[in-house]
């Protein structure tokens, strides 16, 4: 077994630290090592099977970046332990200087005031390497230098996002992309679609088959109908689904009888997809087949059968329209879930399995749930999450994005999904205004990218039945939320611009 151990200083940082042990090593191509992690004193020691080179990622405190999932270079194993400090420190500042090489041979523009905090940061760590034997005092300053990359990481990638913005606004006034969001199980009246059409040029319809088909055989297709009409009249690009949804809660409770019978749970299942599909032949282009597939937290399914059940979901698809557009889900797609030694595929290789077994697959949809447990992911910076977007882009398959970040820490009421707010952070980290905030970090850097085709939102209002506790845009009472007017300043300075006037 692989042991990799560091030192943590000050130690009194474990004391409001419980995120230390959802660190995880990851190898050279990014696959996830199952990680088991162990704290004894200031000591923290991660035990693997295997015994390469990893690197380490981690959630940590970081002066004014918050609690952010920070990594560090790739660190062979040895018997001294690695201060953890000065490892972070190094692997950010690493980062930041491969992206800047990057992004310069692109023909990017560096502002002047990244260099002072680039060359800050490169001292600080310099310092605070050279005084490892002293790993407090070394710690002290690594911490130091690591804020500094961040600030310096942030200040890079949102110049590239206002660069990159700029080129496509010249080559075309409107964005080719979709901005959308989910209807939940309802039909906005006249005030909510004014405020919906302001914000969004597509709508998800939520065609879920445990709503749909509750008891076998017994079909409710009346919300969907009405749905689908109001999308029609109102000109919406339409993407209907998840059809098949392998989250713990996705499908419905009298399937569970096939749970060991493959091939009639098979049968089941691309009979729904089917008769869904044929039902909004002519309507409905966009189809999402199949969601959180790589998680696969429902039925007892292997990961070779969750292949070969979405490839299957997939084909039946495409038998009944062969020019339909179809994707499917893939949730935490950084990986972190194979933390836990359940899963052998990362995501970019269970999707990279599918689309080299030639069932046309269309696009991929990126779920992105931050602050979310168990199935969300943690909060990184603006420059990690470009890179994962560039890693996704190596497929060479267009990528939507499906966006959920909460805007309270309360009990929501509404949420019928075994998910919770992360209250690890303190309560004040998830306000109104963050969520804001985030539109603002994630929703730009998502229109730089060529590679998305679609950018959506999880839910439009927390009044009705939704997925993610307290994401929507609507608070209960009805009144919108700030991350509203944000989506809807997005959608009327980068897709209703080249229409007007």
């Amino acid at each position: 077994m692989g042991v990799m151990r560091f030192l943590i200083h000050p130690a009194e940082l474990l004391e409001d630290w419980p995120e230390v042990y959802r660190a995880y090593i990851s190898g050279y191509d990014g696959r996830v090592f199952p990680t088991r992690v162990e704290v004894s004193g200031n000591l923290m020691a991660c035990r693997r099977h295997a015994a390469d080179s990893g690197k380490l990622h981690v959630t940590v405190p970081v002066a004014d970046c918050g609690r952010t999932v920070v990594s560090t270079t790739s660190l062979p194993e040895r018997d001294e332990p690695f201060v953890l400090a000065v490892e972070l420190a190094r692997g950010k500042i690493s980062q930041v200087r491969e992206q800047l090489s990057v992004w310069q041979m692109a023909g990017m523009s560096v502002p002047n005031d990244f260099y002072p905090l680039h060359s800050e940061a490169h001292r600080l760590f310099t310092q605070a390497a050279s005084s490892q034997e002293r790993p407090e005092e070394a710690s002290r300053i690594a911490f130091q230098a690591l804020s500094l990359a961040c600030r310096a990481a942030n200040l890079l990638a949102r110049t590239y996002v206002d660069q990159r913005l700029a080129v496509r606004r010249r080559r075309s006034p409107r964005l080719p992309a979709s901005l959308g969001c989910n209807l939940g199980p309802l039909v906005p009246d006249e005030a909510a679609t004014a405020q919906f059409t302001g914000a969004f040029n597509a709508a998800i319809v939520p065609i879920e088959w445990r709503l749909i088909e509750p008891d076998e055989g017994d079909y409710h297709w009346d919300l969907n109908d009405q749905q689908v009409d109001w999308c029609l009249e109102r000109h919406l690009l339409m993407i209907g689904g998840p059809l098949l949804d392998l989250s713990p809660q996705g499908l419905p409770g009298w399937l569970w009888t096939w749970e060991h019978d493959f091939l009639n749970m098979q049968s089941f299942v691309c009979d729904f997809v089917e008769t869904a599909i044929g039902r909004y032949v002519g309507k409905i282009r966009h189809w999402e087949v199949s969601a959180r597939v790589n998680t696969g937290g429902c039925l007892a399914l292997s990961e070779e059968n969750r292949l070969t059940l979405v490839a299957r979901t997939l084909e039946a698809a495409r038998q009944i329209d062969d020019e339909l557009q179809l994707m499917i889900r893939v949730d935490q797609p950084w990986g972190d879930y194979q933390a836990r030694g359940q899963h052998r595929l990362s995501p970019l290789q269970f999707v990279d399995a599918l689309s080299r077994s030639g069932v046309g697959l269309s696009a991929v949809n990126l779920e992105i749930g931050v602050g979310y447990r168990p199935r969300g992911t943690g909060r990184r910076d603006i420059l990690d999450f470009s890179r994962l977007i560039d890693l996704w882009s190596c497929l060479g398959i267009p990528l939507h994005v499906t966006l959920g970040f909460p805007s309270s820490s309360e009990h929501d009421p509404a949420c019928h999904e075994d998910l919770e707010v992360d209250a690890v952070d303190t309560s004040d980290e998830w306000t109104e205004e963050s969520q804001a905030e985030w539109v603002d970090l994630y929703v730009p850097m998502l229109m730089s990218k060529q590679i998305v085709v679609g950018i959506h939102w999880t839910h439009f209002t927390d009044a009705a039945p939704h997925h993610f506790p307290n994401a929507g845009l609507f608070r209960p009472d009805g009144t919108p939320k700030p991350a509203l007017s944000r989506l809807t300043g997005y959608q009327r300075e980068y897709w209703r611009s080249g229409s007007e006037g």
